[in-house]
């Protein structure tokens, strides 16, 4: 339901004070103070009625996730563990996380076996496609410990863009972070999805990967999250991400590419 006058519905201050976004009366302020928008338009009237199911609002531009049965989870990756809920080979997998929550949750898009770091599990179906298809270009920030020192000219050269055996590609940012003792860290923010890339990159520039952690994902940092441990987001770290997903839902997905693979 989405007409602003039908008498169906339940009214904008309850839906949103059940959602937990502050009470009724302030939320009426907001109305009058036209923070509210339902579906894209700004709502003025006290008595705007809305479908939790399918309507869509935002608080001062932040997405509100009205379906209280939708769960949202961290996960700090560790290496060894397979991007999977149930690896056919027997490797260790991610239901050891999952089998802690009572919905059944799946996992963002992946990072490799020997990849760890931030990793979103969800029930959120629609969220995880946006989120995880290359074609919407979440942009994910990474560390990499490399094999030898990295000198300015490489860190210029990965922002300019390399040539891979898949075709052309560039972070969007690169920098040093440390160089000692033959060895490199290097923090690189992309938006592909190509499988192995950031890994693939920095081999292409003479600097074979040796550790690699995922520290942020779109709006989601890492943090303090300790190796192997989960949370739930935030309501601000939520909000982010649904801002972020319904931004780019219109997108059409292009067909054939895959998910990330780090």
């Amino acid at each position: 339901m989405s007409g602003f006058e039908t008498p169906e519905g339940i009214r904008l201050q309850k839906v949103l004070s059940a959602a937990g976004v502050a009470s009724r009366r302030v939320i009426e302020q907001y109305i009058v103070e036209g923070r509210i928008r339902v579906n894209g338009v700004t709502v003025t009237e006290l008595g705007r009625r809305v479908d939790p199911e399918t309507d869509l609002i935002d608080v001062d531009g932040t997405a509100v996730q009205l379906d209280v049965s939708k769960r949202y989870v961290m996960l700090n990756k560790p290496t060894g563990v397979v991007s999977s809920l149930n690896d056919e080979n027997g490797r260790p997998d991610l239901r050891r996380f999952t089998d802690d929550y009572e919905e059944r949750l799946y996992n963002v898009g992946r990072l490799d076996a020997e990849t760890s770091g931030l990793l979103i599990l969800t029930n959120d179906g629609d969220l995880a496609h946006v989120l995880a298809h290359p074609s919407f270009g979440v942009t994910k920030v990474y560390i990499a410990k490399v094999e030898g020192e990295v000198t300015a000219q490489t860190i210029s050269k990965l922002t300019k863009g390399i040539e891979l055996e898949d075709g052309p590609i560039s972070a969007d940012k690169a920098r040093l972070l440390d160089t000692s003792r033959g060895s490199s860290l290097v923090e690189l923010t992309l938006h592909s999805g190509r499988n192995r890339i950031v890994r693939r990159m920095l081999a292409a520039v003479g600097h074979p990967v040796t550790e690699l952690v995922r520290r942020q994902f779109g709006p989601l940092h890492l943090g303090t999250l300790p190796v192997g441990k989960t949370r739930e987001l935030t309501k601000i770290e939520l909000g982010a991400l649904l801002t972020l997903s319904r931004r780019d839902s219109g997108v059409a997905a292009a067909p054939g590419e895959q998910q990330e693979n780090e």
